[in-house]
């Protein structure tokens, strides 16, 4: 076979820096069906919070479940201290029928789900059921009779026992019409819920264990929390017990802001996957004071008033919360409290000084921009008073003027090219932090990335973002960021579960937006979960043993981008190839990271200069068989991470790389460390 390229590595020089853990982070936000994707239970609507639409007064998700032609449905105030509102059932004996509500739900099984009720009923009303039944066929998978014991509102809990999966189940809360009939008289046959929720048995907390399981090997170091509903958030809305805790509309997307995944259950979340958690505070419409006490809830001791809060929650020992970001992009007109450059550094100050103040030892990230008339105002008014400035790239076909017209091909090899905006974004971004001595010491951190090809608002059919062309473009990007792991030490994929763009953990057949019209379940698979091509690249990258830099020199072929509008950035002869060399600690183990962007194969010959290579070397590959390839419920592992292993030999005369793929090589050197 014909060379066609060449990639040189010098393992002697070692960088000085070491590349943080926390590079490889994520991202969580309560952003269209994120939470719902990522929390453990399978209803929604569970305290009662939805209008109701239908004709009968029935929460939002919930439907009747009757037989009764006097039936009475209600919407009213809920139990004392709770959220949401309280669902009044009125049952008419004469009926001779059953009563409740229903909702459609997709089960798990066989497992057990953790039943909690808040109910208050009229004193001849004994007991009620909980029931799950296959919606076609009507086969009972599972049933659980609850004794009402009081006339007042109480808190019930039970075990319901579910025999089988079933992704079209209905969950029923009823009065059966074999319970014992009453006179109709003033006040009988009343039901009133306050919350019906249930949980499976080996869900982590509120999360799914599926999202856990999944997210384990994606080695994140750091999970993120924040994204535009934050910056209408106040956390004490989000702490104890959940079903106290207020109902607060999500005002940046819409619906409810989950109550269920406060701070405490973030913490928990993070734990369980044992990273280090990244907590933005709503600067938007919220207080330096505000914020300051968020601290003190999270790192602060006993003997303080949110310390003291948080230890009657359950948590004595402080969560010693470390990193804390101000601000989530403050520059979009779509964000509340969005505001100039010089009004939010000055914002920035306060809010600095007063959190400084709860907590001396917290590393501050500020809000930063790829406009650099932003950076400077930020970083010459506050920038002695944060530790990083915050990116977020979100590189799109807008910039190259291209739309849906455009040809695939030159649509594809535009997105592959995300890696040289990065690099002009950081460059630009790191001369302004290094222009000042006062500044100098402030990092990067681009919290947020992903690849977006159209406008949120008008995508059909699948969306591009989780193809495997946006998994070349992720891994490209992410080589930059190895690239500039001095600057950059915190990168945060967007997002985690579902959610926005391209949630790399997908639960289900539902994209938000871009399935206008499909109701989640329409494929018969809701309980599928599954990765997309780029959960396959976070995981393969940050799986492997990286620790430093090696300078590499790849020679190769070019691709161009015909963009119709001008760049500021040439884009006429990209290499096909982007590379990225890493070490371990000792040097003893090479990491090459290649990306073969172009749309034809090559063949690589790889030269590690100073190493003396002991045996096989492990080749870690994500391919596939057109850049438009898809994972997706109906062929969840269409595009997989394979590895095999290869001879020295052959890799040294030459590594076949299809196109669009992305690789990942160790070498381990002989005993003793690089030659």
């Amino acid at each position: 076979m014909t060379t066609n390229a060449t990639i040189a590595v010098d393992c002697r020089r070692l960088s000085e820096h070491t590349i943080n853990p926390y590079l490889f982070g994520h991202f969580v936000e309560d952003i269209r069906d994120h939470m719902e994707a990522m929390l453990a239970f399978p209803l929604r609507d569970m305290d009662f919070e939805s209008e109701s639409l239908m004709k009968a007064e029935v929460s939002g998700s919930w439907s009747p479940y009757t037989n009764g032609k006097n039936t009475q449905y209600a919407l009213e105030a809920p139990a004392p201290r709770h959220s949401g509102r309280a669902q009044r059932i009125r049952a008419m004996s004469d009926d001779e029928g059953y009563a409740g509500i229903a909702q459609k739900a997709a089960l798990k099984g066989p497992i057990d789900y953790k039943v909690e009720i808040v109910a208050r009923a009229s004193v001849e009303l004994k007991f009620l059921v909980v029931e799950a039944a296959d919606r076609h066929t009507e086969e009972i998978l599972g049933r659980v009779r609850i004794e009402l014991t009081s006339h007042n509102w109480q808190q019930y809990k039970a075990l319901l026992t579910v025999s089988r999966a079933c992704p079209e189940a209905e969950i029923r809360v009823y009065v059966p019409a074999d319970h014992p009939r009453w006179l109709d008289h003033v006040s009988t046959g009343m039901l009133w819920l306050d919350h019906v929720s249930l949980l499976p048995a080996d869900s982590a907390g509120f999360v799914k264990r599926e999202v856990i399981e999944m997210t384990r090997p994606l080695n994140a170091g750091m999970m993120r929390i924040s994204g535009n509903y934050i910056s209408a958030y106040h956390w004490e809305h989000g702490v104890g017990p959940v079903l106290e805790r207020p109902v607060m509309y999500n005002e940046a997307w819409g619906g409810w802001t989950s109550k269920y995944f406060g701070t405490d259950e973030f913490i928990q979340f993070c734990r369980e996957l044992q990273v280090d958690p990244l907590i933005s505070v709503n600067d938007g419409s919220g207080t330096p004071e505000e914020a300051a006490a968020w601290i003190e809830y999270c790192n602060g001791g006993i003997d303080t008033p949110m310390g003291a809060r948080r230890a009657a929650n359950g948590h004595p020992e402080p969560y010693n919360v470390r990193y804390w970001e101000i601000g989530n992009e403050v520059w979009g007109q779509w964000q509340v409290g969005a505001c100039s450059a010089e009004q939010f550094a000055q914002r920035c100050v306060a809010f600095a000084q007063a959190m400084k103040a709860a907590d001396p030892s917290i590393v501050l990230l500020a809000c930063g921009h790829y406009d650099q008339e932003w950076n400077k105002t930020v970083l010459d008014i506050a920038g002695e008073h944060f530790d990083y400035l915050t990116l977020h790239l979100y590189h799109g076909l807008g910039r190259f003027g291209m739309d849906r017209n455009t040809p695939a091909e030159e649509r594809y090899k535009a997105m592959a090219a995300f890696s040289e905006w990065t690099r002009e974004d950081i460059r630009q971004t790191t001369a302004n932090i290094r222009a000042k001595a006062n500044t100098s010491h402030v990092k990067l951190a681009i919290t947020e990335y992903n690849t977006m090809y159209y406008p949120n608002t008008i995508r059909k059919g699948l969306p591009d973002e989780h193809t495997l062309g946006a998994a070349v473009a992720n891994a490209a990007n992410l080589n930059e960021m190895l690239r500039g792991s001095d600057m950059i030490e915190i990168g945060s994929f967007s997002d985690l579960v579902n959610g926005w763009l391209g949630g790399c953990i997908r639960i289900g057949d539902y994209y938000a937006d871009q399935f206008r019209g499909k109701l989640p379940g329409w494929s018969g698979r809701p309980l599928t979960v599954y990765g997309t091509p780029t959960y396959e690249v976070l995981k393969l990258y940050a799986g492997r043993e990286v620790k430093r830099m090696l300078p590499v020199d790849a020679v190769c072929g070019t691709f161009s981008v015909r963009s119709p509008k001008p760049t500021p950035i040439a884009l006429d002869a990209l290499p096909d190839l982007d590379v990225a060399a890493c070490a371990n600690g000792d040097g003893s183990v090479v990491t090459l990271f290649i990306v073969n962007r172009s749309l034809q194969e090559r063949m690589a010959e790889l030269k590690l200069r100073d190493f003396e290579a002991a045996g096989e070397a492990i080749v870690h590959e994500i391919t596939g068989e057109s850049f438009e390839d898809i994972n997706s419920v109906f062929e969840p592992e269409r595009i997989v991470c394979t590895t095999r292993t290869v001879t020295s030999e052959a890799w040294r005369d030459g590594l076949t790389l299809r196109p669009f793929s992305i690789y990942a090589l160790e070498i381990r050197g002989q005993a003793g460390g690089p030659a």
